[in-house]
């Protein structure tokens, strides 16, 4: 299967992240992108040589090619693995909300159908997705939320955009989109500086999370990335 990877522009993080953070995330993406190059490079000259009738050399170069492919495919799943732990890190979200910023959008998808799995073994009947208002994207248009909808779309899922338009609201129980009214001092998180949903006030973000409610999330992360990153390995993908 072969994945069409899009870029989403330079802010990846829904928090003040540190230099180090944002140069590492950067440093993984351009050096996938160097290795595509690369082996877009490779295939070319392959192909001509095949054309000039030698075809030990366009052999050679085409296996230069499908290397530089393999390390093109571990950068990008460094880079989403990385950026996935940044932003679904303790403190960032909620138990119940799951951050897809500076994932590329067919990565997005396997992260969101692998934690969909987990939420409904784990008896939860919602999930807050945060996909980005798509401002850093080329051309500001939302890359991710798009393709989140074809995913609930596909599992027979009801969701609905929220107040914050960065974000999406999806019942995993099948019925309808409806979401819940918290009261005042039980308003949910948003990270990356979302708005409260009508009516509710929203908690500091200073504001620290329990310590099993830390221990969930945790375990959410720990459960999702290998699975994620094992289904990503298989696919060969193409940065645009």
């Amino acid at each position: 299967m072969s994945h069409e990877m899009s870029h989403l522009g330079p802010r990846a993080f829904n928090h003040d992240q540190s230099s180090d953070a944002e140069q590492e995330y950067d440093r993984l993406r351009d050096l996938a992108r160097q290795e595509a190059s690369k082996r877009g490079d490779c295939f070319s000259r392959s192909k001509e040589a095949y054309s000039n009738g030698d075809g030990a050399r366009a052999k050679q170069l085409s296996e230069q090619g499908k290397a530089h492919g393999r390390k093109m495919e571990e950068y990008n799943k460094q880079a989403s693995e990385f950026i996935f732990r940044e932003n679904n890190a303790n403190g960032h979200v909620e138990a119940d909300t799951i951050d897809l910023h500076g994932q590329f959008v067919e990565e997005a998808e396997e992260i969101l159908e692998e934690r969909i799995k987990y939420a409904k073994a784990h008896g939860q009947n919602h999930l807050h997705v945060i996909v980005g208002k798509g401002n850093h994207s080329a051309g500001h248009i939302q890359k991710i939320k798009p393709r989140v909808e074809q995913v609930c779309q596909e599992l027979g899922l009801q969701y609905a955009t929220e107040e914050n338009a960065g974000r999406i609201y999806v019942n995993l129980t099948g019925g309808e989109a409806v979401m819940p009214s918290y009261p005042s001092h039980q308003a949910p998180y948003h990270g990356g500086g979302g708005q409260s949903y009508p009516g509710q006030q929203q908690q500091p973000h200073h504001q620290q999370q329990q310590p099993q409610q830390q221990d969930e999330i945790e375990q959410v992360v720990n459960a999702l990335l290998p699975k994620v990153m094992r289904k990503l390995e298989k696919a060969c993908c193409v940065v645009m």
